[in-house]
């Protein structure tokens, strides 16, 4: 019968001559994750955010908000206002709002109202991330999306105070007014800053590809 290592060691001491074991080497060939091939991942994932989010800009905005002017007399949402608005629109919405269409408009404020901010600005950082390599400018082009998704979420909550309260004070319009104009404004320099990191993604690429095969590479 074949002696164990234990015991050949024992009888032959050093000298003993010990089969060597190998385990084989693990292999996935799924784990063999490319840089090409997290780009196309992040593309995808940025491809499905722009389209969700252009569905909730179209649901709250042209839709939900819209829709909701049924039931103020034909006063449009304070949402919409991109210019804002002053203590008179406020006291005249609330007056033309009752009970059920308040619970309503807060009801589309904690749904999309609060799902488009958060899917819009997680969408751009991806964009922005995966465009811009120089970290101080990805930085400065992050802080719009970030802000954005911010004041939008501010305003959402300043808007439902202002409309629920019995008598809303100057100050309180005028925080929700400037939230308001301040979101739509931070939008717009979200979109533009978007636009700029593809566009400097681009570039990059470009040069990227034209740079000549450097010595002992092929061309």
């Amino acid at each position: 019968m074949a002696k164990t290592p234990a015991q050949r060691i024992k009888k032959h001491g050093a000298r003993a001559a010990v089969p060597q074991h190998h385990l084989p080497p693990v292999i996935n060939p799924g784990t063999d994750r490319s840089p090409a091939k997290a780009q196309n991942n992040a593309n995808l994932i940025v491809i499905a955010g722009l389209v969700a989010s252009l569905f909730l800009f179209w649901y709250l905005h042209l839709l939900t908000l819209n829709q909701l002017t049924q039931l103020s007399g034909g006063l449009a949402m304070p949402d919409s206002l991109v210019g804002g608005f002053d203590a008179g629109y406020a006291e005249q919405l609330r007056r033309a709002l009752d009970g059920d269409a308040r619970g309503q408009l807060n009801y589309v404020h904690k749904t999309a109202g609060t799902l488009f901010p958060l899917i819009f600005g997680f969408t751009w950082l991806l964009l922005i991330g995966t465009n811009v390599a120089r970290k101080a400018l990805r930085w400065a082009l992050w802080a719009l999306p970030l802000l954005f998704v911010a004041v939008r979420l501010w305003g959402n909550v300043t808007i439902d105070a202002m409309i629920a309260a019995v008598n809303p004070d100057a100050g309180q319009v005028a925080l929700a007014s400037g939230l308001t104009v301040a979101g739509w404004v931070l939008f717009v320099a979200s979109l533009l800053a978007g636009g700029a990191a593809v566009f400097l993604g681009r570039r990059s690429s470009k040069k990227a590809a034209g740079q000549p095969a450097g010595p002992g590479q092929e061309a």
